[in-house]
């Protein structure tokens, strides 16, 4: 059950001007949080719920963010005086995160990102640089040099990984060891990707 009271209202302003902090954009961000006045003057928060749309994060446009955390370790003491939020203890959070195929073809495009786009085109199609990602029906479709490339999202072993609708070949994302993808799919014409996460402030 979450308490409504000044304190747990001044922490929601600042935990959702830390989320805008770690992020390039944000469009929208809806943040309710979990537990009591009493809890968080303890220096305890139940948890935290989080819904963003359009957000970029490290270069990447991500369509819609839904993200639930495990409880959180708070120093109310900055905060009561006007001062940022501070997170000393990791914590766990559990959701999922959709990209559009304009999103992920505009992020593999950028600097950050266009090495793994081309990487991704040679290893699947033989050619690059990647041109186009598309998204048609259950598919995820890469083009380069007018030739395209039928691909399926599959999570394996914590990873991403894309595999040619026709044939094994496969290639693994790059993976994060603080990520765990459990579920990879491709619905309503976006990237849905369900896991876990560890996040060290």
């Amino acid at each position: 059950m979450t308490e409504s009271s000044p304190v747990l209202n001044l922490l929601a302003s600042g935990l959702q001007l830390w989320v805008r902090q770690q992020c390039e954009a944000v469009e929208s961000l809806e943040l309710q949080l979990h537990g009591s006045a009493l809890g968080l003057l303890r220096g305890r928060l139940e948890g935290v719920s989080l819904v963003a749309r359009r957000v970029v994060y490290a270069a990447l446009e991500i369509e819609m963010v839904e993200l639930r955390s495990s409880a959180i370790q708070v120093q109310l003491g900055n905060l009561l005086k006007g001062q940022a939020v501070q997170l000393h203890h990791a914590f766990q959070i559990e959701g999922y995160v959709a990209f559009t195929a304009a999103g992920l073809g505009r992020s593999l495009c950028m600097a950050q990102w266009r090495s793994l786009g081309d990487q991704l085109a040679e290893s699947l199609l033989g050619l690059s640089p990647l041109q186009e990602v598309r998204i048609e029906r259950d598919r995820l479709v890469l083009q380069a040099q007018g030739m395209a490339c039928d691909t399926l999202p599959e999570a394996v072993d914590g990873h991403l990984e894309l595999r040619r609708a026709e044939g094994e070949q496969r290639v693994a994302l790059p993976s994060d060891p603080n990520i765990q993808i459990s579920e990879a799919n491709l619905e309503g014409r976006l990237l849905q990707l369900h896991g876990t996460a560890r996040v060290s402030p």
